[in-house]
């Protein structure tokens, strides 16, 4: 979820055979409960420069949807940090680190298939 398509083009090119990134910023048109659930996890710019508010997507994708997919933030600055950690996001890593990371984290959440 990142309204920055450099950054959005990199992880797309980071991608793993077989993986697809789904790019929005509207947690709606990814589908209800049971549609969000397949997604392996979340990408969540926290610098979305006012087109929407990371905290406020936290807060509904843990409290009003109830997932707990994970949800792996890149940029914003340590106060920003702080928020998203105390709203549950699970982990934090600069812009440039994120790229590097998805490989990894493909790995690790594949479904083996």
């Amino acid at each position: 979820m990142s309204a920055d398509a450099a950054i959005i083009d990199a992880l797309r090119a980071a991608l793993p055979a077989g993986w697809t990134l789904v790019a929005t910023l509207n947690l709606g048109l990814l589908g209800g409960f049971e549609d969000i659930l397949q997604y392996r996890f979340l990408l969540l710019d926290l610098e979305a420069h006012g087109e929407v508010d990371p905290l406020d997507l936290i807060a509904e994708i843990r409290s009003e949807l109830a997932l707990n997919i994970p949800i792996f933030c890149f940029g914003g600055d340590a106060r920003l940090r702080d928020a998203a950690r105390l709203a549950r996001a699970d982990r934090f890593f600069e812009r440039k680190e994120i790229v590097a990371r998805l490989p990894h984290f493909c790995d690790q959440f594949s479904w083996g298939g």
